[in-house]
This record gives structure tokens, sequence and C-alpha cells, in this order.
């Protein structure tokens, strides 16, 4: 028997961030963090129920007692294949900071992995967590958190460098989110950690979003951070979040 796991919601959308944005997901929305990004949107704080949808893609949802159970998350993921085949590429694990249940992933990931491919989105700080699954991971996606964006005031520079190492050899892309405020010695220090691991791992560039729905960057900020970024990094891409912009969950 695997470990019941505290789920904030289950839904189908579009993955609007990094690597694989258009393609379409399942999203399993995992409860806590280690962090409090002054930019999150998510209410990651626990609870006893769990929000999943009726249909994938109907935004109507249906509530469920905590925690849940593998199999229920199973049973949900082979009848909306059933619904839509073909329609899912993969599955991604966000939060929260989902290697706050590593112990239980690690039973959970095995048995998710043979309906679909799992992508993992993390805030880049955990890096014994991420030894203990990144066998059966076959995305990551990790940020590294610029003090400018994210208010954190504790230095995770050091902290973002061990964690991706440890996720070297894996498919592991970097995302920074930038504000107006953002400088250029930020855009070094995400070049420094990647480049001392490998200077071709992909750094997506992600706007930041404001509550009321602005853009807290301007086109020329964000135009200079990216040309700091291509003069020591050959892939360097600015992608603002896709799904946002489309209405999408």
């Amino acid at each position: 028997m695997s470990d019941p796991i505290y789920i904030s919601e289950v839904f189908s959308s579009i993955q609007g961030e990094g690597m694989l944005a258009g393609r379409r997901q399942i999203f399993v929305r995992l409860m806590e963090c280690n962090l409090n990004c002054l930019y999150c949107d998510t209410d990651f704080a626990k609870s006893d129920i769990c929000r999943i949808e009726s249909k994938p893609g109907s935004e109507a949802f249906l509530n469920l007692p905590q925690p849940l159970p593998l199999h229920s998350i199973t049973a949900v993921f082979a009848d909306w294949i059933l619904q839509l085949p073909g329609s899912h590429h993969s599955v991604s694990f966000t939060g929260g900071e989902p290697l706050l249940h590593a112990k239980a992933l690690t039973e959970w990931f095995p048995v998710i992995r043979k309906i679909l491919p799992i992508h993992l989105e993390t805030n880049g700080t955990m890096p014994l967590a991420l030894r203990s699954v990144k066998q059966y991971l076959d995305y990551i996606s990790m940020d590294i958190k610029l003090p400018s964006t994210s208010g954190c005031t504790e230095h995770l520079w050091d902290l973002h460098a061990l964690f991706l190492r440890e996720a070297h050899g894996c498919n592991v892309t970097v995302k920074i989110v930038v504000g107006e405020m953002t400088t250029a010695d930020e855009i070094e220090q995400v070049c420094d950690i990647i480049s001392s691991v490998d200077e071709c791992l992909p750094l997506f560039i992600q706007p930041l979003m404001m509550s009321d729905g602005s853009v807290g960057i301007t086109s020329k900020h964000i135009l200079r951070m990216q040309e700091l970024a291509s003069s020591r990094l050959p892939d360097v891409r600015v992608i603002p979040q896709m799904h946002k912009l489309l209405g999408a969950l």
C-alpha cells in the first residue's frame, strides 16, 4: 500500500510555461510549499478537500476528502484517457512544492509513469528529495528564484546549484521569473549556475505577471535580460504564461 497524499486539485489544461508549453497535460497540484514567493498565485495551504475536474477541461469540480490514495488518482487518469484518447501528453506534478512529498512519490511515480510520462515542476531547492525520485521523471522544470521577484530573503543560489547538479542527466530545463527590478547581477548568477553544470541547458525567461493581469516588466527591460543571458548561454527563450493569456486553468 502506498501512502496517500494531500492534493489541492487535479485538472486538464494546456501547459503554459517552459519546454512543454502548448502541450495538453493532466495537472496534479500538491499542497504545501517550503517557500513563499511574492508572485505566487496558488493557495497551497493544506486542506481536507481536493478539487478534481468532473470532466477533463470542463472547469467544473468535484470535492473529494483528503488525503487521496494512489488508486483514486490512477482511476481518474484512466477515465480521462478513455474520454480523450491521445490528447494528454503527460502528467505534470506541481504545487506548492511536490518534492515535499518525495517519500510517497517514490511509490506513486512508477505506477503513474506506466500511464503517461511524468513532468515535475519544482522550485529547485530540494536536491536530496530529487535524488530519490529522479529515476522516474521524464521532464524536470526547475525554477531559480530571483530575489527581485520572489521576495525570498535567504540566499538560494548555492541550493539551486546543488539541485541543478543533481538534476543533470535528466531532461531538465531552468525557468526564471523576471520583473522591472530584476538586475544584471541576478542574470549573471543564473548563467553562472547553469554554465557550471551544462551551458546547453535551456533557460526560459518568464515575464512577471501582476495580480491585475498586467505584465510587471517592460519589453525593453526583458529584451535586455534576454541579451545578457544569451551572451552566456546558447538556448535562452522568453515565454509568458500562455495559459493565463488563454484564460485557461
